[in-house]
């Protein structure tokens, strides 16, 4: 297995930061110091991450729903001081976030020490969907606003893809996306002239927010792995 994997599998981080800690000299295959994420590695091994020792077998991997609320980083750590979504889930293995939302958007993040799960839900060849709803300014949501964001739009880093999109309200739309650019809805929706007042993610992949209140969590289950591990 290689090593960059190896480490996913492990829970020290999903496949692209394992890269990241590997290229920065952080491990050590046999005690010797290890910079290519492609070495091949099993359970045989010595592998040290910071000096301490990981293994891959045998490891149980979780999946954690958590309703992130406003204000909450989606990062393991803060150098600001901010609480994370890492310390609203009570759990004795490392997790970390799959994927981001914004501080000041609210709902639905997953969390889990399942490198190579984190890496199939948010690597933009899967396509997962992630649904959102909104409350903007600007009101009413015109008909012309809704068609151009199911035609696409274009932003300053490119046109994103065709959304599917609900009007609920006069001021209230769900969309569903399958790109994970940096604050992308709001993006989308500035560009339509409605600026985002709040957003929530209500559903990744086949998952839904449900009933979970603000800072609340639950770990997934079995059937729901599944689906997840299933999606293509």
């Amino acid at each position: 297995m290689r090593l960059a994997k190896y480490l996913a599998h492990a829970g020290v981080a999903s496949r692209r930061a394992a890269e990241t800690i590997i290229a920065a000299r952080r491990v050590k295959v046999d005690g010797a110091v290890v910079t290519d994420p492609a070495r091949d590695v099993d359970d045989s091994r010595s592998v040290l991450v910071d000096g301490r020792p990981v293994h891959a077998e045998g490891h149980e991997r979780v999946v954690f729903a958590l309703n992130k609320p406003k204000g909450v980083v989606s990062t393991a750590s803060d150098p600001q001081g901010r609480t994370t979504v890492v310390e609203l889930v009570p759990h004795r293995e490392r997790l970390y976030p799959v994927g981001r939302l914004d501080a000041d958007t609210t709902g639905l993040i997953l969390l889990t020490n399942d490198g190579e799960l984190a890496h199939r839900l948010t690597h933009p060849s899967f396509e997962v969907p992630r649904t959102y709803r909104a409350r903007v300014r600007n009101a009413p949501l015109k008909e012309p606003a809704l068609r151009a964001l199911r035609e696409g739009v274009e932003l300053e880093d490119g046109p994103t893809a065709p959304a599917r999109v609900r009007r609920l309200g006069n001021d209230h739309v769900e969309l569903t996306i399958h790109e994970g650019r940096k604050r992308q809805v709001r993006r989308m929706l500035e560009v339509v002239g409605h600026p985002v007042k709040s957003l929530e993610r209500v559903a990744f992949g086949p998952l839904r927010l449900g009933p979970l209140e603000p800072g609340d969590t639950r770990r997934l289950t079995g059937a729901e792995l599944e689906r997840l591990r299933s999606l293509r």
